[in-house]
């Protein structure tokens, strides 16, 4: 266990995260209680909050939050027990506000929510092998109707690309201006999304003849990194252990999910695409694709695509970005930034 583990780590690069720490409240007449808690809580567990009264307050009642949702009240100084089953994986704040005569006071403590699944090791065959163009700085790579299109990075030399993954026959092809760094794209509502990387940019063009229809601005501070979707809403990385969910009409960011492996944070999450309900993604740097439950963001699975290096003739540095599926063959391609060849996988268990 302690190999596996070890290895799913040096795919992932993955750093073991601390307890969790304690968020200050506005002053000390009360404190969460923590000495029961462990390090980390994995769903379902339940937290039992209660408080300390160093002061020796009559208190009159309690009302507890988790995430500024009020969760439950307790009369005097009860503990309440909240289960953490519904909760998302990551940090969770915990407030109890305590009423003793015409005053309250806030005590309030942060916790950390992480996977309780051992991802599994995934394995790939690879069914063929294309010719990719090893100037393309590849961010995007998405399947529409059976033709494949790719979105390019780099200040000064990104494009947006419709062409025959066969052959590498160029179909169509739209210039980003050169102030743009192009990002992920994805296919919704007849329409074709496309990120920047930190111009807080993206764009809509017509998913049949790519003309430009919009360009709309992020409603997060956020760097634009990887995209898919599932039919009803957009889901973008930041190159943080978060998963975005966008609506695709307003173009707002609407919540979030963290993505873990067991107890530590996937930093740097990259390309994504959703198959088969859960999201395949790429970790920037690391020739290693994790599957994440889109619901929870925990690591259901680990792909080591290191292997591919040994049919490239690439640097260390052009690193593994780009996952497409084709939904009429049901297979998965794969490429790489500079990268001179793509491959069309299958995955098993």
């Amino acid at each position: 266990m302690k190999k596996h583990n070890f290895l799913i780590a040096i795919l992932l690069g993955i750093t073991l995260i601390g307890c969790g720490d304690t968020k200050k409240g506005e002053n000390s007449l009360f404190t969460i209680d923590d000495s029961a808690f462990p390090v980390h809580f994995t769903s379902p567990e339940s937290v039992s909050i209660g408080i300390l009264n160093p002061n020796s307050k009559e208190i009159d009642s309690i009302a507890y939050f988790v995430n500024d949702k009020k969760v439950g009240s307790t009369k005097g100084s009860e503990k309440l027990k909240f289960e953490l089953k519904d909760q998302k994986l990551g940090y969770q704040y915990l407030k109890a506000t305590a009423y003793f005569g015409s005053d309250s006071s806030d005590a309030t403590k942060r916790i950390e929510l992480v996977s309780n699944i051992t991802p599994k090791l995934l394995k790939y065959k690879i069914i063929n092998t294309y010719p990719h163009d090893t100037t393309s700085f590849t961010e995007g790579l998405e399947f529409h109707d059976d033709v494949l299109f790719e979105s390019t990075g780099q200040k000064g030399d990104s494009y947006l690309r419709k062409y025959d993954y066969k052959t590498g026959k160029i179909i169509k092809q739209i210039d980003l201006d050169s102030m743009y760094f192009g990002e992920g794209i994805t296919f919704i509502n007849g329409k074709l999304f496309q990120l920047t990387w930190q111009e807080k940019t993206g764009f809509i063009y017509d998913a049949k003849t790519l003309k430009l229809e919009k360009t709309f601005k992020f409603d997060k501070n956020i760097e634009g990194w990887g995209m898919t979707n599932d039919g009803k809403y957009i889901y973008q990385s930041d190159g943080t252990e978060k998963i975005w969910k966008m609506d695709p009409a307003t173009q707002k960011l609407i919540d979030y999910i963290n993505v873990y492996s067991g107890d530590s944070k996937i930093k740097a999450v990259n390309e994504l695409e959703l198959i088969e309900g859960k999201f395949y993604t790429n970790v920037f740097e690391k020739d290693a694709i994790a599957v994440v439950n889109p619901n929870t963001g925990a690591v259901e699975g680990i792909l080591d695509m290191s292997g591919l290096r040994k049919f490239l003739n690439v640097k260390p540095t052009d690193v593994l970005n780009g996952i497409a599926y084709n939904p009429k063959t049901k297979t998965i391609f794969v490429t790489g930034k500079n990268w001179n060849k793509m491959f069309e996988i299958t995955v098993f268990e």
